[in-house]
């Protein structure tokens, strides 16, 4: 069996699974047959990452090969649950089908929609349905606490507006920021530790809130700011470097003039670009 797959030229489907199932095999590969959902955890969110920066790099021939690992993952948890009879991937594929079907009525059962917004309510309501919902807090305990820090804020700030707790103005978001801050400040002077972890987790919080208003992805706005200050950073090293010098050998002030000549620079730039 393993000798038809060495020259094979064109893979399906159903050879993924049976090349998972000859791998996990008594005479399989080590490596693969003493594999859990635990131990394949890490693995599963480093290829969810990377199918992500091939997305945000635009690369499609890194793209197809990181779903391909993201599906290696999916097919691979499946073997492992089937190993020891909890489901197989027959089932998962079955279920997520049904779950289309159903939170689709508008294709699939004739319901009349007008907009994304009306698809979207719908589909929350029929979740709420399917997952039994019993109350708002419920809902946001149910957000995973293994996602990025700032988007599992965003969702459940979400969840808080569904409740009708949420500020209706954009005013009142920076306000709390400010009000935030002022208690970060405070924090700080009387030198408690735990209450400047408290309060600079409520600012972040509170930053969270106004990308919402503004309709800002924070994971994206976080991410262009770090690519940002590397390249800056970059900037004032050359800078350094064409005088023969190293970092080190730079005072903060000198380092920082440098900076906000590199940040007037590409604040020009940008404009012109958005022109």
């Amino acid at each position: 069996m393993t000798k038809d797959y060495k020259n094979k030229k064109n893979y399906s489907f159903e050879d993924l699974k049976n090349i998972i199932s000859i791998l996990r095999s008594e005479n399989g590969c080590p490596w693969d047959k003493v594999q859990t959902h635990e131990s394949l955890r890490n693995g599963t969110l480093e290829e969810v990452y990377e199918v992500l920066e091939a997305i945000d790099n635009n690369d499609m021939e890194n793209l197809k090969e990181e779903l391909g690992d993201m599906l290696l993952q999916v097919v691979f948890h499946s073997k492992i649950a089937e190993d020891n009879d909890t489901f197989n991937l027959d089932e998962v594929i079955n279920g997520i089908c049904e779950k289309l079907v159903r939170r689709h009525p508008h294709v699939f059962k004739g319901m009349k929609v007008e907009s994304t917004e009306e698809v979207t309510a719908n589909w929350n309501e029929i979740k709420k349905v399917e997952k039994n919902h019993i109350s708002y807090t419920e809902d946001m305990r149910r957000i995973p606490k293994a996602l990025p820090a700032l988007m599992r804020a965003t969702k459940v700030q979400k969840k808080a507006k569904e409740a009708g707790f949420d500020f209706t103005e954009i005013n009142q978001v920076t306000a709390k920021i400010h009000e935030e801050l002022a208690e970060l400040e405070e924090a700080m002077n009387n030198g408690n530790k735990c209450n400047i972890m408290e309060e600079y987790g409520d600012l972040l919080f509170s930053m969270v809130n106004i990308s919402r208003f503004l309709k800002l992805n924070t994971e994206f706005s976080l991410t262009n700011a770090t690519e940002k200050f590397i390249n800056r950073f970059e900037g004032i090293e050359n800078l350094v470097k064409q005088k023969g010098l190293s970092m080190n050998d730079i005072t903060m002030t000198e380092l920082d003039k440098l900076w906000e000549q590199l940040k007037k620079n590409n604040k020009n730039n940008r404009l012109d670009d958005c022109l």
